[in-house]
């Protein structure tokens, strides 16, 4: 790809194609201000074109139907070439458009209807389309990444796991091999070169963890600019490139698919690099510190903050700290040292939770993502807490990560030269998409009237309560063969879940984090007539519950929120598994006061005020408290990855 430099006659060859960082804060907040207007007043003219659009590309139907196969693939090599001359012009978006529509039926039997091609519109022009669940955003997809690619453009498709990444290109492989595009599929496990090829097809389908840490990675080994000067001239002298290369070939063009997700939820944590510590030290240091804070008492030694449930010590706690810091002598006679590692102890032992925060599996602590329910082996605390819970729960203990280079996903994913994403729920995190990626949201209408029916909140005083309605209600859900899937928060409440089940003689499946191996098999049969699951929110995104004979008839699946989430987006995710593709459902939300939403929040209630829409109202609060809080951490990580930016740019190496 060619870019202007200074000389009028010898431009620069970028290697690695990038979008640079945004300069000064101050910019980029005038910039979102205006970005934010100027979406108010081009709203209703963007939806005039999406739709103006679709009519331009449903002329081309009847057309293309009519060809045989050889002048259809004629006609398929002709809009490629206008599309490597022209560019993105609407006239031959329209006609690519028209094509892979016509490939996606003569190839896999499916059709886009006419909002998948609205949503791909919004996609291939930078904007985050929220179709609705059930929807297709994964054929939907095909339409801006093949066009994209016909354009010459590399672009990567980007899911949330491996097995959504192996899944889509599978199913939509043989589009885009039809259309003579190469396809790609970046997974854990693979090596190098496996990765380096996967990344030279056309299009590369992967998950945002591995394409990250593959781009985090070629930025260690380029490291300085001449780096990037002697692989140059290695080229231009035929001599093959100096040391290790890299595997991608730069940030083109990403469609990120759950892209709330992503950009939102991941957007928490930093994306690290690192090396191993020698695992006995560790051992050492845990086992000192646990038994350094092993007398402190809650309230009276320490305490911990409702927001953030960081760990505060008390004066007391500090004197009777530092006496029993003086015995065990070495670093830990030191203060800074000594309550620093008190409260990293004090958290392990009473904020990080075994079958809500972590699992034990095979001798190991497997971390559990709070926002999709999944385990994830390869994930770490730092600052030494995984190997103080590593030693709680009497585990092999590892080595602690020693960060090597280090980034977040805002500022990743803002250097992808051009920037898009679908989900089924945008909405509420409108502002943050536009304010830190300048993504505007293009909501989608069904392709059919959504009939799925809402129930009453029912909210109970005590989780007992809580527990005897569900189970009774469940039972006579599924005696009349209507199938029930049940949504916990946490593996704990899941558990819990079938503890009350198994008592009232209900058979059901368990789908979490500890059973995600037979999460195929359980999803596979949760649309089954009286078919009972409970599930965390790994059966949230991604996941399509198909109904069983007859089903459909008495009002589809039915989804009980037995708890509400940290954010109403994932919510609504799991509400999602029903009513889709214009097919009956029914959502019913049953809490209790006891739930763990409300403690975690802080917010506080009155017991004198019993009625339904304050108990209603509480929950809406907790759920705001919860979001702000993210919504915190994630502002103060983006800046303190600006102010470490600023103040290594002299280096020319921010990485």
């Amino acid at each position: 790809m060619m870019e202007n430099s200074l000389s009028p006659v010898l431009p620069s060859i970028r290697l690695y194609p990038e979008r640079e960082d945004p300069s000064g804060v101050w910019g980029q907040r005038i910039g979102n201000a205006v970005d934010t207007a100027g979406s108010a007043l081009l709203g209703p003219l963007r939806v005039w074109r999406r739709r103006r659009f679709v009519t331009r590309v449903n002329s081309w139907r009847e057309k293309l139907a009519g060809l045989d196969a050889r002048c259809f693939q004629l006609f398929v090599r002709e809009v490629r070439n206008e599309l490597l001359c022209k560019g993105l012009q609407e006239q031959q978006v329209a006609r690519s458009y028209a094509a892979i529509r016509e490939v996606a039926r003569r190839t896999i039997g499916l059709e886009h209807f006419d909002v998948q091609v609205e949503g791909a519109h919004a996609l291939l022009f930078g904007a985050i389309a929220e179709l609705e669940t059930g929807e297709g955003k994964t054929l939907t997809a095909t339409l801006a990444a093949g066009t994209a690619a016909l354009a010459g453009t590399p672009v990567h498709v980007i899911t949330v796991n491996d097995y959504l990444a192996r899944r889509d290109t599978g199913l939509m492989g043989p589009v885009y091999q039809a259309l003579g595009l190469s396809i790609g599929v970046v997974v854990s496990g693979m090596s190098q070169q496996e990765r380096r090829d996967a990344y030279r097809a056309d299009i590369t389908y992967c998950t945002n963890k591995e394409v990250a840490f593959d781009y985090l990675r070629d930025r260690i080994m380029l490291g300085y600019a001449a780096s990037a000067l002697r692989i140059k001239l290695a080229r231009l002298s035929g001599a093959e490139e100096p040391g290790p290369r890299p595997v991608m070939r730069g940030l083109h063009f990403a469609i990120v698919d759950e892209a709330d997700s992503v950009l939102i939820d991941e957007a928490r944590t930093p994306l690290i690099i690192s090396d191993r510590t020698d695992p006995e030290m560790e051992r050492k240091r845990a086992e000192e510190a646990l038994e350094l804070v092993a007398p402190l008492v809650r309230d009276q030694h320490f305490t911990s903050r409702r927001d953030s449930q960081e760990i505060v010590l008390t004066d007391l706690g500090k004197s009777d700290l530092m006496a029993r810091g003086q015995a065990l002598g070495g670093p830990w006679r030191g203060s800074i040292f000594r309550e620093e590692q008190a409260r990293f102890a004090l958290s392990a032992m009473n904020v990080y939770h075994r079958n809500v925060h972590y699992l034990v599996r095979d001798d190991k602590i497997v971390i559990i993502d709070e926002h999709t329910g999944r385990a994830m082996p390869d994930r770490s605390w730092g600052d030494g807490i995984h190997q103080l819970i590593e030693v709680k729960e009497d585990c092999e203990v590892t080595g602690q990560t020693v960060p090597i280079a280090r980034m977040t996903y805002q500022r990743f994913f803002r250097r992808y030269r051009k920037l898009a994403g679908m989900t089924g729920t945008a909405s509420e995190a409108r502002s943050e998409l536009r304010s830190v990626y300048k993504l505007p949201v293009a909501t989608i209408s069904t392709n059919r009237p959504m009939i799925r029916a809402y129930a009453t909140p029912r909210i109970f005083t005590t989780v007992d309560e809580k527990w005897r309605h569900i189970t009774e209600h469940t039972r006579v859900l599924s005696d009349s063969g209507v199938p029930v899937l049940i949504g916990t928060r946490t593996v704990a409440s899941s558990e819990l879940a079938s503890e009350h089940l198994v008592k009232a003689g209900i058979a059901h499946s368990v789908l979490n984090a500890a059973e995600d191996e037979r999460e195929a098999e359980i999803i596979s049969r949760a649309g089954q007539p009286g078919r009972v699951t409970v599930a965390t929110n790994i059966a949230g995104r991604g996941v399509d519950i198909a109904l069983g004979p007859g089903v459909a008839e008495l009002g589809g699946l039915n989804v009980i929120l037995s708890e509400r989430q940290d954010s109403r987006r994932i919510d609504r995710q799991l509400v999602g598994r029903c009513a889709r593709q214009g097919e009956p459902g029914c959502a019913e939300v049953v809490l209790s006061l006891e739930d763990s939403l409300i403690s975690d929040s802080g917010v506080r209630f009155v017991w004198i005020y019993s009625g339904n829409w304050y108990r209603s109202w509480l929950f809406y609060r907790a759920q705001q408290s919860m979001e702000r809080r993210h919504a915190r951490v994630r502002r103060e990580l983006m800046r303190w990855d600006q102010q470490v930016g600023t103040a290594l740019a002299f280096s020319g190496r921010l990485e």
